[in-house]
């Protein structure tokens, strides 16, 4: 299945403003074989569910070959599909299925780095002259003077420790911010460029509706005292440059969905990515209200006390983004945060629906295009703090029912579901006017019929 080209210079309406935005982790959302994995049947069976719920488009996280060192987010083939997810037709039939319902598909587009099992990667390090070399970023390696190797700098990776790794077989060092089987690519290299671009096309022409690109900021000052030191460059001096190529190359020609990562961004930085003058993306994620109460010295789930002024303030700082020209996703919790109960409210069985409600009310009545994370709508709260790591291995499997495995599946799920499905599920709430999730749909549907007042 393939969809034309908009060959207009202007796209008539911006769909894209007045939608509600479903993400979706494949794994953990519905089973429809009985494998304990979640997969792209299991989704299209609860478009129904997704449609009565108020949700115009579903954003998948990693559905591409991968070998899963980082949930997919690790890519080894970008027109392929990870076998226990399905097949190219699954998400063909998924995009029928959605554009019968007039809904929409995102993909998750991860084009900072590749797995280091990619074939570009492979042939990559295959030799210092193979065709493929700086599609990738290799450095010679730093001798001290007594003789010991090394790393070209003492640049920091996202996961600690140094952003460069040794390769044996060519004696040379490769960037990566990641882990070390997620080498980065070189957005310098133009025939790389027009290789993801291609891979871009081919989605869209699939049917595809839009995408979520993972752009990097601009790191915080470095610490003298630390011996490895932030990136100080992780988005790149041409970083518009590659991203107005990109659209003008290929995002321009469809009406789609376009939404980028921006971490320690101001508003005005923010600009830079998404005024439509700039021809770039088209909204940003920020991150100033997830990051409240972090400190410098505190970790993503340490947080000290904040006070409600300081939220509102950040929120007022960025709802101005639109008066300026921008747009804004609007979010409280996705796959790398906690639970927006658990983060902003009180997760107690007491005031879980309340604090849910009150939560709704906000995220549904801002300036912008709704965001919202699977099991969100009926309340999900945090993993509890007693399970052993091993346990914790991502993201929670989505309550469906108070059966056994909470409906996700019919076998042992991937990963341990918490005691509290049997009273916070979708099937028990979908029953009662007073729940959560009757009270997202009420909220949802009062957005769309006010859409001149609230977008």
């Amino acid at each position: 299945m393939t969809r034309s080209i908009v060959h207009s210079g202007k796209i008539s309406k911006a769909w894209w403003k007045s939608a509600v935005v479903y993400q979706i982790y494949p794994a953990s959302f519905s089973d429809s074989n009985g494998d304990g994995i979640g997969d792209i049947n299991g989704i299209i069976a609860k478009l129904d569910y997704l449609k009565d719920l108020g949700v115009d488009v579903i954003w998948l996280s990693p559905i591409f070959k991968s070998p899963q060192v980082d949930m997919g987010y690790d890519v080894s083939d970008y027109c392929d599909i990870h076998a226990p997810y399905g097949t190219i037709e699954d998400v063909e039939h998924l995009l029928a299925e959605l554009h019968k319902r007039q809904m929409k598909l995102l993909l998750d587009l991860v084009v900072n780095h590749t797995s280091d099992e990619h074939p570009w990667f492979v042939e990559s390090r295959a030799s210092k002259s193979a065709p493929k070399r700086d599609w990738y970023i290799w450095r010679p390696a730093k001798y001290a003077s007594d003789g010991r190797r090394m790393p070209p700098n003492n640049w920091k990776g996202s996961f600690g420790g140094s952003v460069w790794e040794w390769d044996e077989a060519t004696e040379e060092y490769y960037l990566h911010y990641y882990d070390a089987k997620q080498p980065d690519l070189n957005f310098e290299n133009p025939e790389m460029r027009a290789a993801i671009y291609k891979m871009m096309q081919f989605w869209l022409d699939k049917g595809c509706d839009g995408f979520r690109d993972i752009s990097f900021p601009d790191a915080p000052v470095t610490d003298p005292k630390s011996e490895w030191q932030d990136f100080p460059r992780k988005e790149g001096p041409r970083v518009h440059e590659y991203i107005r190529e990109m659209n003008d190359q290929v995002l321009s020609k469809y009406d789609i969905l376009t939404v980028g990562e921006l971490n320690h961004h101001t508003p005005e930085m923010m600009l830079r990515y998404v005024h439509p003058d700039r021809r770039e993306i088209q909204m940003g994620f920020s991150f100033d209200h997830v990051n409240i109460g972090l400190g410098p010295k505190q970790g993503r789930h340490i947080v000290e006390p904040w006070r409600l002024p300081e939220f509102k303030a950040i929120i007022a700082r960025w709802q101005a983004l639109r008066d300026a020209g921008g747009w804004h996703a609007l979010y409280l919790e996705n796959h790398d945060q906690p639970r927006s109960i658990s983060r902003f409210a009180n997760d107690s069985p007491k005031w879980r629906t309340s604090s849910g409600k009150l939560l709704c009310m906000l995220h549904t009545t801002l300036f912008g295009t709704v965001y919202l994370h699977q099991g969100q709508e009926i309340g999900m709260i945090n993993i509890p703090k007693d399970w052993p790591l091993d346990e914790w291995k991502d993201i929670q499997t989505q309550n469906w029912s108070d059966e056994p495995h909470a409906g996700f599946s019919s076998s042992q799920p991937w990963m341990r579901i918490p005691d509290d499905y049997k009273m916070w599920n979708v099937a028990l709430q979908a029953k009662d006017p007073d729940s959560l999730l009757s009270f997202w749909k009420d909220m949802l549907a009062f957005r769309k019929r006010e859409e001149n007042i609230l977008v």
